[in-house]
């Protein structure tokens, strides 16, 4: 039973991640936006790592992810008072 609880609590620990390795996952994901989108910032006219450049990357990354993911409404009530929600 002890052997259980130490292997429990070892896989508990192993799962959380350091501030290094967040801040090295942060860092692969920029240079990923960066690989795919900044080609087309840069026919877009945009200066290649101008201040302009990093938005329209940052710009062409959400409007992607925002189209990945549909979005749902949700209505309810009655007639005449109807409560809606995007997501």
């Amino acid at each position: 039973m002890r052997t259980l609880i130490i292997l429990a609590a070892v896989a508990m620990l192993a799962g959380c991640a350091t501030d290094a390795e967040r801040a090295a996952q942060a860092q692969r994901d920029v240079d990923q936006m960066m690989r795919i989108y900044g080609p087309a910032c840069d026919r877009l006219g945009y200066k290649n790592n101008s201040d302009e450049w990093r938005s329209c990357v940052l710009r062409l990354d959400t409007k992607d992810n925002t189209e990945r993911y549909p979005a749902t409404t949700t209505c309810f009530g009655h007639p005449g008072l109807i409560q809606c929600t995007s997501f």
